[in-house]
């Protein structure tokens, strides 16, 4: 995650002065720029704290601890500790889903490469520190606050899918249900099963991922096909 230290806003001219800055901002106005990365590292912050202690063990005062800001600024900024708790968690799954655009980039005339560069790209990007982070927080949370689900669905998942039941319509020729199911299949069965067996403490490494990674894709596509 970051943690970004911004320089104070400091009047002084002296080039010895400004060498010497210290980390955070100082006293006076921060200017738009320092304001920004300050907001940035409170969600990051955050964040982490609500992974670490849960939703309901976290409290704004702690927060604001953590990220040296005081807790009235963070009331100013997000009103409650929910506001917070969803801006911290949209940030990170906006900077971690991934761009049907580089899904779509990876198409060839062979399917079964295709879907190996696919699944190996969905597979790596969930397997990630921040991948994994979302998926036990967006998991732990998702039953008391379903919008967060709903939030990670439409931004992610959802043109994912979308993208997948299209490619299957177009190249295997399925009726649209078919090729819905088959997009959620892949999903379940190539994407899902490194992820769920990580969380559940399996170990799982470099070679173990693309290993069962390939297994799954080729499995899935014989599997699909007449």
């Amino acid at each position: 995650m970051e943690n970004n230290k911004q320089p104070p806003a400091t009047a002084g001219t002296a080039k010895k002065a400004r060498a010497k800055r210290p980390s955070r901002p100082g006293p006076g106005r921060p200017t738009r720029q320092q304001a920004r990365q300050r907001n940035l590292e409170l969600l990051d912050l955050a964040l982490d704290q609500f992974l670490q202690k849960g939703y309901e063990r976290t409290t704004i005062e702690g927060i604001a601890t953590s990220v040296g800001m005081a807790k009235r600024t963070v009331y100013t900024l997000y009103g409650d500790k929910k506001t917070l708790f969803k801006a911290a968690l949209e940030r990170a799954i906006n900077e971690w889903i991934m761009p049907v655009e580089e899904l779509r980039a990876l198409e060839t005339d062979n399917l079964e490469e295709t879907l190996l560069s696919i699944g190996q790209l969905l597979v790596d990007n969930v397997m990630t520190p921040a991948g994994l982070k979302l998926l036990r927080i967006t998991n732990a949370e998702a039953n008391h606050m379903p919008e967060i689900s709903a939030y990670t669905y439409e931004q992610g998942t959802g043109p994912t899918l979308e993208f997948l039941s299209a490619m299957f319509a177009r190249r295997l020729k399925l009726a649209a249900p078919v090729a819905d199911e088959a997009a959620l299949s892949f999903l379940y069965l190539v994407v899902g099963g490194p992820a769920s067996l990580s969380m559940w403490g399996v170990p799982m490494d470099k070679r173990r991922i693309r290993q069962h990674t390939d297994y799954s894709v080729r499995l899935f596509l014989h599997g699909i096909l007449p």
